[in-house]
C-alpha cells in the first residue's frame, strides 16, 4: 500500500512519491525501499533516522541523483528527476546539490581552500572568484585561519567543516549529508550538527541528513524515520 506524505510542508524542496528501490531478481530480490512518500521542506534541516539497513543511504542516493528508483518519483524544487538523462542528473548534482560524507572525502594533496574550490573548478568559475568564495566559506565554518592546511594537518571535526564548506561552493538548493558525524566524537559531532543548522539559517539551504544519533536528531527541524525500507507513520 502506498504511504502518504508525512506532515504538511509549505513549498517543499523535495517531494518523494511512492518510491520503491529493489536489488536482485526473483527470490533474491531485496526491497531497500517500499513505497516511501515524504516531503522535505525548503530551508529546513530534516533528519532521516533508522537502523543500519533501514534504507537511509538508499533514499539519500536516490534524492541526490546518484541512483535511479525502481519505481516512484522524486521532484527537486519542481524538477522531475525521472525526466532527466545521465547528463541532466550530473548537472543537477553539480549545480544544485551539495554532498557531505561520513569519510569527509577530501583530496589529501590539496589545501582546505583548494578542496573547497574543486566543485567551482568543475563549473569553470574563474580562479580569483573561486579563491574568494573558498575563503568566505571557510570563514563561515570557522576555519578562516586554516585555508592553506592540508587534510592531514586538520582534526576530524575540522576536515568535516571543510567538507561542509565544499558542499556549499556552488550555492546548492539542497545539501545531503550521510552520517556526517559517524567518525567524530559526540562533542565534535554535535558541533557539526549545530553548524549545519547555522548553514540552513545563514545560507537558506535545505539540508537532509541521515543519522542514528539521538542527540543530533534533537537538533533537527523535522525527523523522518525509516524501518525496513518503509516510512514510519507518525514521524515528523
Amino acid at each position: 500500500m502506498t504511504q502518504q506524505p508525512v506532515g504538511t510542508v509549505t513549498a517543499p524542496m523535495v517531494t518523494v512519491t511512492d518510491l520503491w528501490h529493489s536489488f536482485g531478481t526473483g527470490e533474491r530480490t531485496v526491497h531497500a525501499l517500499r513505497g516511501v512518500s515524504c516531503t522535505i521542506g525548503r530551508g529546513e534541516l530534516t533528519a532521516l533516522k533508522g537502523r543500519s539497513g533501514s534504507g537511509k543511504t538508499t533514499l539519500l542516493n536516490l534524492v541526490g541523483g546518484l541512483d535511479t528508483p525502481t519505481s516512484g518519483t522524486i521532484s527537486l524544487d519542481g524538477t522531475d528527476m525521472a525526466g532527466l538523462d545521465e547528463d541532466g542528473r550530473l548537472a543537477l548534482r553539480r549545480d544544485r546539490i551539495g554532498f557531505v560524507f561520513q569519510s569527509f572525502g577530501l583530496l589529501p594533496v590539496l589545501t582546505a581552500a583548494e578542496n573547497v574550490g574543486v566543485p567551482m573548478r568543475l563549473c569553470k568559475i574563474p580562479a580569483a572568484q573561486r579563491e574568494e568564495r573558498a575563503h568566505t566559506l571557510l570563514a563561515l565554518v570557522g576555519l578562516a585561519d586554516h585555508a592553506n592546511q592540508r587534510p592531514g594537518e586538520l582534526s576530524g571535526g575540522q576536515q568535516q567543516r571543510v567538507a561542509i564548506a565544499r558542499a556549499l561552493a556552488n550555492e546548492p538548493d539542497l545539501i545531503i549529508a550521510d552520517e556526517p558525524t559517524g567518525q567524530l566524537d559526540s562533542e565534535t559531532g554535535r558541533s557539526i550538527m549545530q553548524l549545519l543548522r547555522a548553514v540552513v539559517r545563514s545560507e537558506g539551504v535545505t539540508v537532509l541528513v541521515a543519522t542514528h544519533d539521538q542527540n543530533l536528531i534533537e537538533l533537527a527541524d523535522r525527523v523522518v524515520e525509516l524501518r525496513d525500507g518503509r516510512l514510519i507513520e507518525g514521524a515528523s
